[in-house]
């Protein structure tokens, strides 16, 4: 007898169809979930992108936009152009790169100078660091030495502070800039060491240091690519810097807390983009920049500069900026500092 055949419905639940129903939903289901990632992974760049640095060409700032925009010039595709706008501290590269209309291409490498303290003493900035902003990538850090004049006959950092304390008229910190980082870290210094610290403030870090080697100033704090080519050269001493563990590049120099000092900061730069840019586009650019900064010939250029290259994601280049700000803040405006 020949069979009859099933009714449609029953055919329905063969098990080689449902599972083969089940595959292709699946398929589809990871489509569409995928949909979006791909979508990012394909932003395109189709015009220069512009980096925009808030300091004058040759600084420690602008090194690293080269280092890193030769590097993403290869990567997207496109051309890269360092686009120098010294001025106010920083804080006009700011301004004009918050303008930006949202069709350009364009990132900001800014310090904390510009994105953590100036919000702070400035009523107003012409931005607003968190809202006109998104962070796209950490790429580097560096330590804050505090040097001594080969004049001051110390050595080592309690018997400054030793110093400082029998002579506090004379206890003059200099710093490159007053409202710079490093003014504030001479002031956690005197602060952790309970020492009355009197901070002037140089135009830049040359005047600075002339003095500080020709023995006008007893004490400087400065970054420590900055300072530490005159330490090596027995120009001046660097009695500590600031780090969590000593420095690759002064493996002999002491931190502050290996010197009996509970005190640890860094600096850093970072990629912003304007808040106008699309979400897509800032995403590759993260994404790309984060490969570009484990390239090791990147780090050996970074290290060849004297500083420290970090490989930083989007969310994880968040997190950092809100811990350094919970940890600037208060030092910030408990000094009282005015502009």
């Amino acid at each position: 007898m020949t069979p009859r055949a099933l009714p449609a419905f029953a055919s329905s639940f063969n098990p080689a169809r449902r599972r083969l129903a089940t595959v292709l939903a699946m398929a589809g289901l990871v489509a569409a979930i995928a949909a979006p990632t791909l979508a990012r992974a394909q932003a395109t760049l189709d015009s220069p992108l512009r980096i925009v640095v808030g300091y004058a060409p040759g600084g420690a700032t602008d090194r690293v936009a080269r280092i890193v925009g030769d590097k993403l010039a290869a990567q997207l595709g496109v051309p890269v152009i360092v686009d120098n706008k010294p001025g106010a501290g920083g804080r006009l590269a700011a301004q004009q790169a918050k303008a930006t209309p949202a069709n350009q291409n364009v990132l900001m490498l800014a310090n904390p100078a510009v994105m953590v303290v100036a919000p702070l003493v400035f009523k107003d900035n012409g931005y607003d660091a968190e809202r006109d902003f998104v962070p796209v990538s950490h790429v580097n850090a560096y330590d804050f030495a505090l040097a001594v004049s080969p004049t001051l006959p110390v050595r080592e950092l309690n018997h400054l502070l030793a110093w400082m304390r029998a002579n506090p008229q004379q206890a003059n910190v200099g710093v490159p800039a007053t409202g710079s980082l490093p003014h504030f870290f001479g002031l956690m210094v005197g602060e952790k060491a309970k020492v009355q610290t009197q901070v002037i403030g140089y135009r830049g870090s040359a005047p600075l240091l002339n003095d500080l080697i020709g023995g006008q100033v007893p004490i400087a704090v400065d970054t420590e690519d900055v300072v530490l080519p005159q330490h090596t050269a027995g120009k001046l001493r660097i009695l500590a810097l600031s780090g969590e563990k000593r420095s690759p590049f002064a493996p002999t120099i002491p931190t502050f807390k290996e010197a009996g000092l509970d005190l640890a900061a860094t600096g850093w730069n970072t990629f912003f983009a304007p808040a106008s840019m699309p979400k897509e586009k800032v995403e590759r650019l993260a994404t790309t920049i984060h490969a570009v900064m484990q390239d090791p010939d990147t780090q050996r250029k970074f290290k060849d500069a004297g500083m420290t290259p970090v490989v930083s994601t989007q969310a994880q280049t968040a997190a950092m900026l809100k811990a350094y700000k919970a940890q600037w803040a208060p030092v910030v405006q408990k000094s009282g500092y005015q502009p």
